[in-house]
């Protein structure tokens, strides 16, 4: 390829003979591939498969890899049932109650303090 384009393809090796796994480099994935964000993005998940090619680049000095998924095997992303929303709500509201005045605030309560910032500011520690 270095021949024909002038660029020097260090990561291509489909067959998997280098890597072990089929390898492509940076925005050269064949068409029925795509990585998790990209699934993401399309409302998709892989589906319980395991990834079947990579993708190499370097970037300062480092490789990255991203792994690649079949989108025929892909499956539509799961959606909470209200139970579990309800559990979540629940617990983002736990998150907010300061445990010293009660109050829920339209903020999270830091961590550090384990109060809200009003009750901190009155009891410097």
């Amino acid at each position: 390829m270095t021949n024909r384009t002038g660029i020097r393809v260090e990561f291509y090796d489909p067959t998997g003979t280098r890597y072990g796994f089929p390898t492509f480099p940076y925005r050269m994935a064949p068409t029925g591939l795509a990585t998790l964000r990209q699934l993401r993005a399309a409302g998709l998940r892989p589906g319980g498969h395991d990834p079947v090619a990579q993708i190499y680049w370097r970037h300062r000095k480092q490789r990255r890899v991203a792994y690649l998924y079949r989108l025929d095997w892909a499956k539509p992303k799961r959606t909470a049932t209200p139970a579990q929303r309800q559990a979540i709500a629940k617990a983002l509201r736990a998150r907010r109650t300061c445990r010293v005045c009660g109050q829920v605030k339209p903020y999270y309560i830091p961590r550090r303090y384990g109060e809200c910032l009003d009750c901190h500011e009155g009891n410097p520690s």
